[in-house]
């Protein structure tokens, strides 16, 4: 059956037996189901078009010999959000997903042969603070006593304003200011402390969400205190267990997922959205339609650019993307029991690394790394005796002109070159399956413009109001939601952009006949 030819509400969905609204969603990514199940709860009947095979955009699930493998999302730092779905649709979290807090965060591994383990103990951080660098213990303190405050402005106060207008920037200015968000992290931490692997420790978040740590604006800071308010957290089954989850809530509420179907376009009548036309042909009406796609494949590629005003084709490539991923998925034959569920590897660098990957656009010979090791906490996710991983490097994105098919192999020898030497011994001798994604799988595969895996990069003049709108500003009836409209990227972010859904998008009995 065509999903839009059922108009009857679903009991428990808004009312039995009345006309329903069609919202269709582009995208499974954890904005699009968020926004599933809230357009859902609020009497919408959804229909969500995923162009793979499976759900989770970014957070798709590789499974092959007998490994799990998360594609993206591992940490989850803010597990209220999720929570609140699940009571949107008359369930407990719990119910359905059991998660399991983090002890430590992440260790942290210098160039030096230092580490630092974060936690979200007062006390055990300042004792950490204390061995590495006892003269910035009260920097330090200091500095969180900021990063509480601009936890309390930044997220808890504006974190699903949609900022429509440039009074609503007007507005929080003045906090703005005196939370220093004209200054950098890097500056703001520098700031409070002075050793360098503590400026690290305290600024290094951005790079989650796109962005440079030495650009983007301190109102990042409120990611350290996020942190220690509601903990890391892992999804026992992986971050797709999530994905699975939600997938029910929306089927529950009577909605549809159809994969496989990628959308080609988003008809209008006028400047108006009424539905989409799919690759196949299949032209599917709606009411409103929510992107989850690509903010800059959105524009660029599904709307005619003479409907366009405010984000043409020249203003969505001038602006400034985030850098890109390399990650290559990878179980052993053996375990490293020493190993955390989170590591972050410290070359030798900061800066001039940085610099690398979002100025000068060059893939550097040395790296930083994020080493993911799951079966630390769920053995499940791997055959017996084995360990389940995935290494991050952060890269530039394809505006670098670098070439992945050439490239890719070295450069995920010269990784397991170097965690075979540091915390993974004789790792090249007991990998039993390898998968590598690069800059040009996210471009190709999940749409993204210049394979940026998180969209447009978190500098002040891409936040807020300067940040794309979750209602278009360019089409009537068109929603976006994910990292690349406010308010960004990580998990937070986007499962804000799809609660901002709530402000902007009518309610459901505006479509009723």
């Amino acid at each position: 059956m065509n999903p839009t030819e059922n108009n009857t509400l679903r009991p428990g969905a808004g009312g039995a037996g009345k006309q329903s609204p069609h919202a269709i969603v582009i995208g499974s990514g954890f904005g699009g189901l968020a926004a599933a199940v809230r357009l859902g709860a609020r009497g919408y009947r959804v229909t969500v078009l995923e162009k793979l095979d499976a759900p989770g955009g970014r957070a798709y699930v590789f499974r092959q010999d007998g490994f799990t493998f998360d594609a993206g999302p591992t940490i989850v730092t803010a597990p209220f959000l999720f929570e609140e779905l699940w009571q949107l649709c008359g369930h407990k979290l719990s119910d359905d997903i059991e998660m399991k807090p983090m002890l430590p965060f992440y260790r942290i591994y210098f160039n030096d042969g230092s580490t630092m383990d974060c936690c979200g103990d007062p006390a055990a951080m300042r004792a950490e603070v204390a061995r590495l660098s006892p003269s910035d213990v009260d920097g330090y303190e200091n500095f969180y006593r900021f990063s509480k405050e601009t936890y309390r402005v930044g997220f808890q106060q504006l974190g699903d304003v949609p900022f429509e207008s440039w009074l609503d920037m007007a507005k929080v200015a003045p906090a703005m200011i005196r939370l220093e968000s004209y200054r950098s992290i890097y500056s703001l931490v520098s700031k409070h402390v002075k050793d360098e692997r503590l400026r690290f420790a305290l600024s290094f978040h951005p790079l989650f969400v796109g962005g440079n740590p030495f650009n983007v604006t301190a109102i990042y800071t409120l990611i350290s205190h996020l942190e220690r308010e509601h903990g890391v957290h892992f999804a026992m089954g992986g971050t797709g267990s999530l994905v699975k989850g939600l997938v029910g809530l929306i089927e529950g509420q009577g909605g549809r997922i159809r994969y496989g179907e990628e959308v080609s376009a988003i008809t209008l009548n006028g400047r108006t959205a009424t539905g989409v036309r799919l690759k196949s042909g299949e032209v599917l009406k709606a009411d409103v339609v929510v992107s989850n796609a690509d903010m800059a494949n959105t524009y660029r590629k599904l709307l005619p650019a003479e409907a366009r005003r405010h984000w043409t084709d020249h203003r969505v490539e001038k602006a400034r993307y985030s850098m890109s991923l390399f990650v290559w998925y990878f179980g052993t034959k053996r375990q490293y029991p020493d190993v955390e569920h989170h590591s972050i590897i410290l070359g030798p660098r900061y800066r001039e690394l940085i610099d690398d990957i979002f100025e000068r656009k060059v893939l550097a010979s040395d790296f930083s790394l994020y080493l993911h090791r799951p079966t630390k906490t769920d053995p499940s996710l791997a055959p017996p005796g084995c360990d389940t991983f995935y290494v991050l490097s952060p890269v530039p994105h394809m505006g670098s002109k670098i070439d992945w098919k050439e490239t890719a192999e070295r450069y995920q020898q010269s990784i397991s070159r170097y965690l075979g030497e540091s915390l993974l011994p004789n790792l090249e001798e007991n990998i039993v399956s390898s998968l590598i994604v690069t800059p040009q799988d996210f471009q190709d595969r999940l749409l993204s413009y210049q394979g940026a895996a998180f969209g447009p990069e978190p500098v002040l003049l891409q936040s807020a109001w300067f940040r794309p709108h979750n209602r278009s500003e360019d089409i009537e009836h068109l929603y976006l939601v994910g990292a690349g409209t406010h308010p960004g990227a990580g998990l937070p972010g986007v499962l804000s952009s799809a609660r901002i859904l709530d402000k902007v998008v009518p309610d459901a009995t505006t479509f009723r006949q």
